[in-house]
């Protein structure tokens, strides 16, 4: 059977986010992400909060985007993948683990800042994509090999003397 490693969070940031860049040039972004869960308590019946914060790594392109876009308190969608990474702590020497989400996509959710309320769909959402894997090159256009060589009508069908009865 298959496996699914997949994660989506709708949050806010909990603080800038931090960029840097690899030795071979590639963007790296962390960010924190505070997602909150809330329920009534059955025995004393009063409203419980529960906040929950995760550790979000976005590359490349993606990670430029989330640098100069997210900002403190921003709520955003987050889409990626649990991934632990391991290293060796410099005063004990003692291995560490920690479990990041790598995004994939990125949402802003919200308006934008600075500005006012706007009608209509300029609400500011704007969703990101990291960059998958170019396919193969291939021709820019491709001729599309005729259904039959008899028929060289490739227009669409007219549907104008169809009946106008639909049997159901």
């Amino acid at each position: 059977m298959a496996s699914v490693n997949k994660v989506i969070l709708v949050g806010n940031l909990g603080r800038d986010p931090e960029v840097r860049y690899s030795p071979d040039g590639a963007a790296i972004c962390n960010v924190s992400i505070a997602t909150t869960s809330s329920w009534k308590d059955k025995t004393s019946g009063e409203k419980r909060e529960e906040t929950e914060w995760h550790r979000v790594v976005f590359y490349n392109r993606l990670a430029e985007i989330a640098g100069e876009y997210l900002k403190k308190g921003r709520p955003v969608y987050v889409e990626g993948r649990l991934k632990t990474r391991k290293w060796q702590d410099k005063d004990t020497g003692a291995d560490k683990f920690t479990t990041e989400i790598v995004a994939d996509q990125m949402q802003l959710l919200g308006g934008r800042e600075g500005g006012g309320g706007g009608g209509g769909n300029d609400g500011g959402d704007q969703t990101y994509n990291a960059p998958a894997a170019r396919p193969a090159a291939r021709p820019a256009s491709s001729p599309r090999p005729a259904a039959s060589q008899g028929s060289s009508n490739n227009a669409a069908p007219n549907f104008a003397d169809m009946d106008d009865d639909i049997p159901f």
